[in-house]
């Protein structure tokens, strides 16, 4: 098989499975392709250029963009920490974090947020929404001028990798197609931005609380 068809191969095994799903291992995959394990590890590079893969030596190659961090933080969710459990520390964490972002942001910081809301509008497929969307609340985080802040998103975004979040996330996320992020989920993080822009620190708070409570009910309904 010639590179190109290499890669289209591996587009179409990638786009089928949910992030953090592992792939074959390369033997595997280098045969089931008919190609040499060289001429597989060039198409696995171009993946991971493009964030559809992470790679982890010891531990394999998964669907998905490379998590933060990691599994250094994200090993330590609590195994019976459900999805619901995540959503909820969302809400008692950030509404706090927009509201210090809202008396710290700077005009940067604020643009900063303007392109990420466009990028937002943009995006197109399901791995540029997720992207988009974790850039955009991390921005707000480092807002806060507090490493301790920016460490604490770091590890909810971490434990949102876990297997069942992300396969009831992306369940959700396909049913709700690319055309809602660019549209309702981008006009609430408009909202955000508007807030903490106007330096409100209390309508940045009810303006965060409104969205992840709109995430919650989406993720709780769409994924049953």
């Amino acid at each position: 098989m010639r590179q190109a068809e290499i890669r289209a191969a591996l587009d179409d095994m990638v786009g089928a499975l949910l992030p953090g799903d592992r792939l074959p291992a390369e033997r595997d995959l280098a045969r089931d392709l008919g190609c040499s394990r060289q001429t597989l590890r060039a198409g696995l590079a171009a993946l991971q250029r493009d964030g559809l893969i992470w790679r982890h030596v010891g531990q394999g190659t998964f669907a998905g963009p490379a998590p933060r961090g990691r599994a250094a933080r994200g090993a330590m969710l609590p195994a019976d920490a459900s999805p619901a459990d995540l959503i909820r520390a969302r809400l008692l964490v950030e509404p706090l974090i927009a509201a210090e972002a809202a008396r710290r942001a700077d005009a940067t910081d604020i643009a900063d947020l303007h392109r990420l809301v466009q990028a937002g509008r943009r995006a197109q497929r399901i791995a540029d929404c997720e992207r988009v969307d974790s850039d955009f609340h991390h921005a707000i985080a480092r807002m806060t001028r507090n490493p301790a802040v920016v460490g604490v998103m770091a590890w909810l975004t971490d434990a949102r990798r876990h297997a069942p979040w992300q396969r009831g996330w992306d369940r959700s996320y396909r049913r709700l197609a690319a055309a809602t992020f660019q549209t309702a989920h981008s006009d609430q993080h408009q909202r955000i931005v508007d807030a903490i822009a106007a330096g409100h620190d209390t309508v940045a708070f009810d303006a965060m609380t409104r969205h992840l409570e709109e995430i919650g009910t989406a993720f709780q309904t769409l994924s049953l």
